[in-house]
């Protein structure tokens, strides 16, 4: 069974052509690249991800675009820098399907290696399409162990994948990238979410790193186990691995993962997402201040247990709490990045609210059904009124989707301060005609900023 499925997996990501398949995956990946770009955006400027950017630099040269900033480096370092940016506000995509953030952990792996072969777009974009199926699919064989992250852990092979398919390996070259890969994958808790630790934000750039690193060394000769992703995702990482899972409709005529995914219009953890917009519903249905609030009751999925600090120290902690998250989107009447900057997480009457919101489990709830909602939301009222609202998709995800105008809207939001708005206009129109661009330093060229 290991090498069936790891066969049909190699198989399908590294010999698939982007005319094989459906215009509305290319406009799908498109939307996925423009948002993860983005996402690197708007945390390329944070002062330790700065700072990371000058070590980068400090390595070498090379051939490959640190976004928002003018230098160059070499693959691994532009992989490392971006994805850590691109994770630190948690703005980035994400798949309910596969548990995690496959776009962060292939496209800035993708996006250094095209640069550095000097890739055409419609090649970059089957590179961003498979890696993120390959990751993906294998984390929806995983059941991941209570206290792991999933952050780092299956986007490994999803960046090898990416690389593979770049440097024009086959499926049996592309096999042993990903074995390689899953045995290079980096293991971490939610502690440090938890604690707002911001070394959590390196867990996709570690991953983009070591993806490289992994189809490079299969080139180099070295050679991984036979079922790398049961090995460690069936024992240390998980509690138990499903390979039919991992191919269940595989090459059949549905959709692919990135046109199943979803997209952040909160800046903070999903687990916050299906319960805001339940919040959000309520707000403009109904009138009523913070200061009416008695209390507030959300009922969340059982990983929710973990993120119930109504006093977060700072910025990225706030991100994981589901009572701030709560108390900030009726204080504010906001959930973008803004909410969550030091000065509002600090700010009394949020602090004061967040008090008075109870979380509690229910144990059906799983953010990969669509079956039972993911949130349910009460709020009771100093006069009297009870409030209720559930939600199952929340608003951005695949089976709730957000325009593509919101999504320009929000790129424009995270990219304007940086890239200027000419250059953030031309690099929507770019992302538009990617499977068209010679070169995709076409691209990366507007991509950095003095």
């Amino acid at each position: 069974m290991a090498a069936d499925y790891l066969d049909r997996l190699s198989r399908f990501v590294s010999e698939t052509q982007l005319q094989d398949l459906d215009p509305s995956t290319v406009a799908a990946a498109k939307m996925v690249v423009l948002d993860t770009i983005g996402a690197i955006l708007a945390g390329s400027r944070l002062p330790e991800n700065n700072n990371l950017a000058k070590l980068a630099t400090k390595m070498g040269g090379g051939p490959s675009t640190i976004l928002g900033h003018s230098n160059a480096v070499q693959p691994f370092f532009a992989a490392l820098v971006n994805a850590t940016s691109g994770v630190a506000m948690e703005m980035d995509e994400g798949s309910r399907l596969g548990g995690g953030h496959a776009s962060i952990h292939v496209m800035p792996p993708a996006l250094a290696i095209a640069e550095e072969v000097g890739s055409r777009g419609r090649k970059f974009l089957e590179s961003v399409i498979f890696g993120y199926e390959a990751t993906s699919r294998i984390g929806s064989g995983t059941i991941v162990r209570p206290d792991v992250h999933s952050h780092g852990t299956w986007g490994t092979i999803g960046a090898a994948t990416a690389t593979a398919r770049l440097l024009d390996f086959g499926p049996v070259q592309t096999r042993e990238a990903m074995n390689i890969a899953s045995s290079m994958s980096p293991a971490n808790t939610w502690t440090p979410c938890l604690e707002g630790a911001t070394v959590r934000n390196l867990y996709p750039g570690r991953s983009g790193l070591q993806g490289i690193m992994a189809a490079q060394v299969a080139l180099c000769g070295f050679t991984g186990i036979k079922d790398g992703p049961a090995d460690i995702f069936g024992s240390i990482l998980g509690e138990s691995f499903d390979p039919d899972a991992v191919v269940d409709g595989l090459g059949e005529s549905g959709p692919l993962r990135i046109q199943q995914n979803y997209f952040k219009l909160h800046a903070c953890c999903l687990y916050n997402h299906p319960v805001l917009d339940g919040v959000q519903n309520l707000i403009h249905r109904e009138e009523f201040g913070a200061q009416d609030v008695d209390r507030i009751r959300v009922e969340a999925p059982p990983l929710a247990a973990i993120m119930t600090d109504p006093e977060p120290d700072n910025m990225l902690a706030a991100k994981f709490s589901l009572p701030y998250a709560v108390a900030t989107a009726v204080v504010h009447r906001s959930t973008d990045i803004t909410a969550f900057y030091p000065e509002r997480v600090r700010d009394p009457e949020t602090r004061s609210l967040a008090q008075r919101v109870d979380v509690v489990i229910d144990l059906q709830m799983n953010l990969r059904r669509y079956d039972y909602p993911a949130a349910r939301v009460t709020l009771s009222l100093r006069d009297g009124r009870t409030l209720n609202e559930s939600v199952v998709a929340h608003h951005g995800d695949y089976q709730s989707p957000a325009s593509r105008q919101e999504l320009e809207d929000k790129f424009t939001f995270l990219a304007q301060d940086i890239l200027g708005e000419e250059q953030t206009k031309q690099v929507i129109e770019a992302v538009d005609r990617l499977d068209t661009l010679e070169d995709i330093r076409e691209l990366t060229a507007l991509l950095r900023h003095d």
